[in-house]
């Protein structure tokens, strides 16, 4: 997976992370959990399991199953996100406090 290169999340995961993944499967019907605008729930097979709450909180009530699809859409903005917070934290640094020169 060329989007996991240089990235933890593998490790962080609890060692009984494959049964606590196929006992949420289960729960879940081996459907996706994903609802669209209007309430309906996507009719695909769940192939992964997803944190709802971003992070490492690995207990049943913040996993869900989702199709491939939504977790790469969900996956995906919430990386958007974090990159785009990351890019505001980095210009705060560089900000001049001060008037620019050719404005004096």
């Amino acid at each position: 997976m060329p989007n996991w290169s240089g990235s933890d999340r593998r490790e962080r995961l609890p060692a009984d992370w494959p049964r606590i993944r196929v006992r949420i499967l289960r729960r879940d019907g081996h459907r996706c959990t994903h609802r669209d605008q209007y309430g309906e729930r996507c009719e695909e097979l769940a192939t992964d399991v997803d944190h709802i709450v971003p992070g490492d909180d690995h207990r049943e009530t913040n996993l869900r199953a989702l199709c491939g699809f939504h977790h790469r859409a969900k996956s995906s903005r919430e990386g958007a996100l974090a990159l785009a917070a990351q890019r505001r934290r980095i210009e705060r640094r560089f900000r001049r406090v001060e008037a620019h020169p050719g404005l004096l």
